[in-house]
């Protein structure tokens, strides 16, 4: 028990001492300063900069990394300190050659005259339904086509095709256009049918002629009832020359003396514009019928028998005839359409109205009835298109009569309103 106490009281004195010393040291410390700080005022020792540290970096500049600017990719829009495009095609640029018409102006318009070629892109002021050939300098566009056009697309065309082809150029030309040579090909009138030859398509047309003399054309759709106002307008805005026809599909032969560097500037029409809004294709009364007259010729179309149904996208070059060979029997004629588009069908009435012609009286229940009017009279028929056949001798007043060329200027395109 001894022993035990004197160890405890041992014990104590040491943690005594040591609390004591080391009470002594802190104060000492704190009231003189260390030989390290000493030396650091006698001497002015600074400690060396670390190497991790830049020497000459400011202090004030942020070390984050600057972030690169998004990728911007070039856009066809952007023309800052670009001239327009100017291009020297003797037409008015339009959406659809085949599907429009010149002569007949709409009653308005759907949407406000923004170019579909894109802002100060072209140097032609857009109408609302074409871009006219006009000298850029005149500041009113009425539309009207130059007089001196005609003849210039005509020098120009005789100076690109040159002497006419033989017969044995022709069929080798013919034959390599064929499917099973060759997949190139151009598909007018395939989008819904309803748009025929666009102006976007002779951009086609030129690039396909940079790898061959010539061009397979497949047409279909609504476009094909007026085949003569096809080859012509597909002639006449590209300067080819159509050297066969076996029904839609055709085969355009580019020139003697055309260069793939020498083609025309062509600006692209960047979406397609609306089509402005044309009068009624039928009337609320028939003329020359009264209001019950008409109710019961209407009720009455509906119930006779279809003259034959149309395909969508199909070929339609025989349905004028069809119509013209009823009317010497029938009074009333109606073609079934359903399953096509409401504008198509009112597009392919609007041409028989004034190929056959003839008389719209509905297009209720996906129907075209069509009536040949009181005083109807067979139309003397002129000389035909006939399939395959030289493309040489073509005359405007050959097709349809004398003064058929001269109706389809009446022709118009257009939903009713």
């Amino acid at each position: 028990m001894f022993i035990v106490t004197r160890f405890s009281r041992q014990n104590r004195q040491s943690v005594s001492a040591v609390v004591a010393l080391w009470t002594r040291r802190h104060l000492f410390s704190s009231s003189h300063p260390s030989p390290s700080s000493r030396l650091r005022d006698h001497y002015s020792f600074k400690s060396p900069v670390s190497f991790l540290k830049n020497p000459n970096s400011n202090p004030k500049l942020s070390t984050k990394k600057k972030q690169k600017p998004p990728y911007r990719p070039p856009s066809s829009l952007d023309r800052t300190g670009k001239k327009p495009l100017r291009s020297n095609l003797p037409f008015d640029f339009r959406y659809s050659y085949t599907e429009s018409s010149q002569v007949v102006r709409p009653i308005g318009l759907r949407e406000p005259k923004y170019s579909p070629f894109g802002p100060g892109l072209l140097d032609r002021e857009w109408t609302g339904v074409c871009a006219p050939a006009v000298d850029p300098k005149v500041r009113s566009v009425d539309g009207k086509e130059d007089p001196k056009l005609e003849e210039k697309r005509r020098m120009m065309r005789e100076k690109i095709l040159g002497e006419p082809l033989t017969a044995a150029e022709r069929k080798i030309l013919v034959e390599k256009c064929q499917r099973h040579r060759t997949k190139r090909q151009i598909n007018l009138g395939l989008r819904n049918g309803r748009d025929g030859l666009t102006h976007n398509m002779l951009n086609d047309i030129y690039n396909h002629w940079k790898h061959a003399e010539a061009v397979r054309i497949k047409c279909m759709g609504v476009p094909t009832v007026d085949m003569k106002n096809v080859c012509t307008q597909l002639e006449d805005k590209t300067n080819g020359k159509i050297i066969h026809r076996q029904c839609g599909l055709l085969v355009l032969y580019r020139g003697r003396y055309y260069h793939p560097k020498s083609r025309p500037v062509i600006p692209l029409m960047l979406w397609r514009p609306h089509e402005p809004v044309y009068p009624r294709l039928i009337k609320t009364v028939i003329d020359g019928l009264s209001i019950e007259e008409t109710k019961e010729m209407r009720k009455k179309g509906l119930a006779v028998p279809a003259l034959t149904k149309l395909a969508k996208n199909g070929y339609y070059g025989s349905l004028v005839p069809m119509v013209r060979d009823a009317f010497l029997t029938e009074e009333l004629v109606r073609i079934d359409c359903h399953g096509l588009e409401r504008t198509d069908y009112k597009k392919i009435g609007c041409k028989l109205r004034v190929l056959v012609p003839c008389i719209l009286v509905t297009f209720e229940k996906e129907q075209i009835v069509v009536w040949r009017g009181k005083e109807y009279k067979p139309k003397e028929v002129g000389k035909f298109l006939i399939e395959g056949e030289s493309f040489d001798n073509w005359d405007s007043n050959m097709v349809d009569g004398g003064e058929q060329r001269e109706r389809l200027n009446e022709f118009y395109s257009g939903d009713e309103e």
